[in-house]
């Protein structure tokens, strides 16, 4: 198989998933807790917007703590901090990775 086909089971049969086609969303510390999950998996049709995603995965986690921690979060695109930019305008590519970083103290 290629780099970008990931095999994965579901109930019982195997099936592929093409990692050009979706984009991971993962989630860390109180992200992660709030999410009940470490990571999302988001079929996509091409690029979509940070601010997309961002509606699909709280819509995905309804009635949750996620749309509060999501809000303080650092986001990154990739290895790439996406600051204080409108998520309306960061394309996010099929392919890619989002990270949700909440805010945490240490150092």
């Amino acid at each position: 198989m290629g780099d970008d086909i990931e095999t994965a089971t579901s109930r019982g049969r195997e099936t592929t998933v093409d990692e050009t086609q979706v984009i991971r969303v993962r989630y860390w510390a109180a992200a992660r807790s709030a999410a009940g999950t470490a990571e999302d998996v988001v079929d996509v049709s091409g690029p979509t917007t940070l601010a997309d995603l961002t509606a699909e995965v709280v819509r995905r986690h309804a009635g949750t703590r996620l749309p509060d921690v999501i809000a303080v979060c650092s986001v990154l695109v990739g290895d790439q901090p996406v600051g204080t930019r409108d998520a309306a305008a960061v394309v996010v590519p099929p392919g890619a990775t989002v990270e949700f970083l909440p805010p945490f103290a240490g150092g």
